[in-house]
């Protein structure tokens, strides 16, 4: 199972997000849930990168399953945008495979 942590202020600000594990939904190169995860998580890094000028920490380990993203402390609006969208995304794959995904947030 691929854990997914939404790291947010008392605001609801978001300051980041964690992924860990595997999804396990079918063999590495088959599995559609792992492949969802990673597109989704990859396109946000992706576009907070490309589309603003934020500063954020990244750290990744591909043979754990392991992803972490932290925004700088003045992150903007769009940095928001992106990553609720991603947050969109990640709960709609939750309700369809709750056995490979789980979404948690919490307050930092």
């Amino acid at each position: 199972m691929t854990t997914v942590t939404i790291y947010q202020n008392k605001n609801g600000t978001y300051k980041g997000f964690e992924l860990s594990g595997h999804a396990g939904y079918a063999k590495s190169g088959a599995d559609i849930v792992c492949a969802a995860i990673s597109m989704l998580t990859t396109n946000t890094i992706n576009s907070i990168e490309t589309f603003t000028d934020d500063f954020f920490s990244y750290e990744e380990n591909e043979e754990t399953g392991y992803m972490k993203l932290m925004l700088d402390e003045n992150a903007s609006d769009k940095s928001q945008l992106l990553i609720s969208s991603m947050v969109l995304g990640l709960s709609q794959l939750e309700k369809s495979y709750r056995k490979y995904v789980r979404l948690k947030n919490k307050e930092v």
